[in-house]
């Protein structure tokens, strides 16, 4: 069993490659900056997918499908934007091969050159603003609440499986509106929608707040985030939604005419999560043994493994087992039966515990007898032997337990890794030896964050929604300031 992975403290970036590969979760592909996600971890992407989407849908959004390639034209319309992506686009510039006659393989047909270049989609807010323009000629037409599942690409050098890749899978929300409340309201949902996901099915614990202009996503007038600590203590971001005012919407000249019967232009929104989301479900719980995974998250709760001498005891075995399966199906439980025997039961146990499965059943000739099972949890690597009468509430009260619990150990890590910073040395202290989430005060301008990152390369991760108003001075400048931000180092 190929398990051996790098601890944690010996060097953080490698034991979790080591183990985004060893668990069968992604891999690198042929095309430099992209991966191949392999079936286990498409799994728990699928869960992910499954739950926000019946999330978004119960707040009232559908679903639509928008082109992979966007018009060069359309990028330079909104200025901010095309700043803020321009570095990482890939263009087509032509449509067709042909068969290298001198040198043999193919060449780019050079009379097969596009008119307009086109570009593989970044972000969608362009092409989906030049379509909404067709959609919406009054108030009567609001608000549109669509929401994409989708690929998107920006060109990245340097990449890390889930958390940074030339191309990645999301979803998309773009949302027009009548009035610049809704919109704002619009935004602010979504990012409770986000904190609710990563809380209560992730058991990640975030910080919701406000991006400062550096950081806000380009072309937006505010940008929400949410926020949460790596167990490296550095900060990933976790999902954004953005409040764009009318800025696509004069960019694409998307009017509609008002109640009142006069024309305006409509107030957007746009809102992402991506497959990052898993590198912060990896990062945020797993330990030196492998992946810990929320039982909500999964792709199978429970596993059984059979351990018998002879295919004799194999099928006694495996009728108990049988009626053990129906009874945990039967509460909604997902589950698996390893009865392979092309490999040992130590090795199945290791591997089990590679792959963050939640709780592992195993029964043998002399649980047969005493009616009992052995359960073992992954979250604290305990065992105990248990009756299988009523093993169903048993495995779905620990299922539950387990769910709290790994949410509680992130939680606590974060509350000990967030610490107050009231001058700049304190600051550059705790970032060098400690590292975590910093609260501080800061002056509110671009420039001292500039200094501050340029100095430390610690970034303002956001200034929360919840906040004490308090007068202080800015950690750098030592200018006035009435309320403490969110520093951290991240990914």
């Amino acid at each position: 069993m190929a398990k051996e992975l790098t601890s944690r403290s010996e060097n953080y970036s490698q034991w979790y490659q080591d183990l985004v590969i060893k668990a069968d979760l992604a891999e690198n592909s042929a095309v430099r900056g992209c991966m191949v996600i392999k079936p286990y971890g498409y799994a728990i992407w699928e869960k992910m997918q499954a739950e926000l989407d019946r999330m978004f849908k119960e707040t009232g959004h559908v679903n639509a499908y928008f082109p992979l390639f966007i018009p060069k034209s359309f990028f330079s319309k909104e200025a901010d934007h095309v700043e803020g992506f321009a570095k990482e686009c890939a263009v087509v510039t032509h449509y067709r091969l042909k068969n290298d006659e001198e040198n043999g393989g193919v060449v780019v047909d050079p009379d097969a050159k596009l008119e307009e270049e086109l570009i593989v989609r970044p972000t969608s807010e362009t092409i989906i603003w030049n379509t909404y323009k067709n959609w919406i000629q009054s108030y009567r037409d609001l608000p549109i609440l669509v929401n994409q599942w989708a690929n998107v690409v920006r060109w990245e050098m340097r990449t890390r499986l889930f958390l940074r890749t030339a191309e990645f899978l999301w979803q998309e929300g773009h949302t027009a509106h009548a009035t610049k409340a809704e919109a704002i309201e619009e935004t602010e949902k979504i990012i409770n929608v986000y904190a609710d996901f990563a809380e209560n099915f992730m058991a990640v614990p975030v910080v919701k707040g406000l991006k400062s202009a550096n950081e806000r996503f380009a072309g937006a007038l505010e940008t929400y985030s949410i926020e949460a600590l790596m167990q490296d203590g550095k900060a990933l971001q976790s999902g954004t939604s953005h409040f764009l005012g009318q800025n696509f919407a004069k960019a694409f000249d998307v009017t509609f005419a008002t109640k009142e019967g006069k024309e305006d232009y409509v107030w957007a929104t746009s809102w992402g999560v991506s497959t990052r989301l898993m590198g912060a479900l990896i990062m945020a719980h797993s330990d030196d043994n492998g992946l810990v995974l929320p039982p909500k998250l999964a792709p199978y709760q429970v596993v059984i493994v059979p351990i018998y001498r002879n295919e004799e005891q194999l099928a006694e075995i495996t009728e108990k087992v049988d009626e053990i399966i129906a009874k945990l199906k039967a509460k909604g439980i997902s589950v698996k039966y390893d009865d392979r025997d092309t490999r040992k039961p130590g090795w199945k146990f290791a591997e089990y515990e590679l792959k963050g499965v939640p709780v592992r059943l195993a029964m043998g000739p002399r649980d047969l007898e005493n009616g009992t099972v052995e359960v073992a949890r992954r979250d604290n690597l305990t065992k105990e032997v248990t009756s299988l009468d009523n093993i169903d509430e048993y495995v779905e009260n620990l299922l539950e337990d387990i769910q709290q619990n790994i949410f509680k150990k992130a939680y606590d890590f974060r509350a000990e890794n967030t610490r107050k910073a009231d001058t700049w040395e304190e600051f550059k202290e705790i970032l060098t030896t400690k590292g975590g989430f910093i609260s501080a005060h800061w002056d509110g301008t671009p420039e001292t964050e500039d200094l501050i990152k340029n100095e430390t390369k610690a970034t303002i991760r956001c200034m929360p929604l919840e906040y004490e108003e308090e007068e202080g001075k800015c950690i750098y400048s030592g200018k006035p300031s009435k309320r403490r931000v969110l520093f951290a180092l991240a990914y």
